[in-house]
């Protein structure tokens, strides 16, 4: 949720960087053009600027690195509010001045958000009952999430730093939890896009579940004082199992596996078309 901002329904990239939001370009161009070679455009006009009034447009720009649709980390141009502001005025879009003050809200809801956490929770809910979903599934997503925001932070000062190692550390959690890595989960729940998030499409024990793996994961570092990759897939090794261990002991008493291929949007669908 934090990578993504959301403009009438379509998803650009953003990273906090030196104490404001950067946007992804590319994705700006998309929005504000419905160009299907975003990237090529963006290219074409950073030629046509230069050639007409000897603008630099790069200059508005810094390369961050963002997760792509293949789910990999990229080096990519990107702008902040100033910047986006004087890059749009070099597309012809009408667009724009919705645009313009979206962005201004953006950076301003950030600020908020900085000084009261809970803001931003608030908006995460918001953003999960526009998409339908209960209340009871949100509010276990939003606590997954801050789960997972103590684990990666603790993984942070045990020198796991690069994207890699924290998605070793989660496949070994998934692994142990539910028999599958991410990727392999997701190609269970038959999710078309690589960018999908997969805890958006888990059902309710999923979700619960994950949070114990991630919590036992953050206790056990702790109490362990795990550092490094090696000694903090031991703890995530240990954390995944007690979430399994839980996970077979429901199945069990209930008869029914609690892996389940069905996704959860997919549901929320059939429930809607049968009201």
């Amino acid at each position: 949720m934090k990578e993504l901002a959301v403009f009438q329904g379509k998803e650009i990239r953003k990273k906090w960087f030196k104490d404001e939001w950067w946007f992804s370009v590319v994705d700006i161009v998309e929005v504000l053009t419905d160009s299907k070679n975003s990237r090529n455009y963006w290219n074409m006009l950073k030629v046509r600027e230069k050639a007409s009034s000897e603008t630099e447009l790069y200059t508005f720009c810094v390369q961050l690195k963002m997760r792509s649709s293949d789910n990999k980390m990229y080096k990519t141009d990107c702008t902040n509010t100033e910047g986006a502001f004087r890059i749009i005025q070099s597309i012809p879009s009408k667009k724009a001045e919705p645009f313009k003050l979206w962005l201004a809200k953006t950076g301003y809801e950030r600020v908020q958000e900085i000084n009261d956490p809970e803001l931003a929770q608030d908006r995460a809910k918001s953003y999960y009952e526009m998409k339908g979903y209960p209340k009871i599934w949100i509010d276990k997503r939003l606590r997954g999430i801050a789960i997972r925001q103590e684990l990666t932070d603790e993984w942070k000062e045990r020198q796991i730093k690069n994207e890699s190692e924290f998605a070793i550390l989660t496949n070994e959690i998934s692994k142990a939890t539910f028999g599958k890595t991410v990727g392999e989960y997701k190609k269970f729940k038959e999710l078309k896009k690589k960018n999908q998030n997969l805890r958006d499409r888990m059902t309710d024990w999923e979700l619960i579940l994950t949070m114990v793996g991630e919590k036992a994961t953050t206790d056990i570092t702790k109490i362990k004082d795990s550092r490094g990759l090696g000694e903090c897939i031991c703890s995530a090794n240990e954390g995944g199992t007690i979430a399994s261990n839980t996970r077979k002991a429901v199945e069990e008493k209930t008869g029914k596996s609690i892996i389940s291929k069905e996704n959860y949007l997919h549901l929320n669908e059939k429930k809607k078309l049968v009201k």
